[in-house]
């Protein structure tokens, strides 16, 4: 059974998302349920909610709730988690479930981005540019290695275009996710922080690095004519 309370609905071209896991106790899923009603009714007093959903709980040893509240930007969404009245739901709630963690989303690629923490980070990650000049920066060299290696050893060169391009996808995806991207957001841990938490100087330095890595990574590549 899935739950919903609907604000107005907003237009908006960067909208952010939360996911919510909550561990509940078996036997308290009534009062978690009602707690939550208040927490989402504290979300719809906030600018920019559009809505909340409450899922049906996952059953095992204990009950796990998943919940997701969508606001119109990350701005509003941010408002709303650093609210007084939340810190105050989220302090009676303690009572009722045992943990909870929550995962934010606006851009799609935060999976790569995320840190684990035992407090709140209030912060909704780095920001979309932040995000995308990282990927680019682990993205580069590693299709152009990959390409310049299976060209050479003829690897699937007698697959047909699509069957190829599927099989390397795959593999550069998973590399990519696994290997390449941890290196990139640790080396630049400095850097990939919210914006509000980022210095002005360390914005720079950390955009400088990346400029200089991707035209470095670039003449090597001419000069090797991969």
């Amino acid at each position: 059974m899935t739950s919903r309370w609907f604000a107005p609905e907003t237009e908006s071209v960067s909208q952010a998302s939360l996911v919510f896991e909550h561990i509940v106790p078996n036997g308290k899923g009534l009062a978690f349920r009602l707690w939550h009603l208040r927490l989402a009714n504290s979300a719809r007093r906030c600018d920019g909610c559009i809505r909340v959903d409450l899922c049906a709980p996952v059953k095992g040893d204990h009950l796990s709730w998943y919940s997701i509240i969508h606001f119109d930007s990350p701005d509003h969404l941010n408002q709303w988690l650093k609210s007084k009245q939340r810190e105050a739901l989220i302090e009676e709630g303690r009572k009722i479930f045992e943990l909870y963690q929550f995962k934010s989303f606006s851009t799609g690629l935060e999976g790569w981005f995320s840190r684990s923490s035992k407090v709140e980070q209030f912060g909704l990650g780095p920001s979309a540019w932040k995000q995308n000049l990282a990927v680019v920066l682990g993205l580069y060299p590693l299709v152009m290695v990959q390409t310049f290696l299976f060209t050479s050893l003829h690897f699937m060169h007698s697959w047909s275009h699509a069957s190829s391009m599927l099989v390397n996808n795959l593999i550069s995806s998973s590399i990519l996710t696994w290997i390449v991207m941890p290196l990139v957001t640790k080396g630049l841990s400095f850097w990939l922080t919210p914006d509000r938490h980022a210095s002005v100087k360390l914005n720079v330095l950390g955009t400088c690095v990346v400029a200089i890595a991707l035209v470095a990574m670039l003449s090597l590549f001419n000069y090797l004519e991969l």
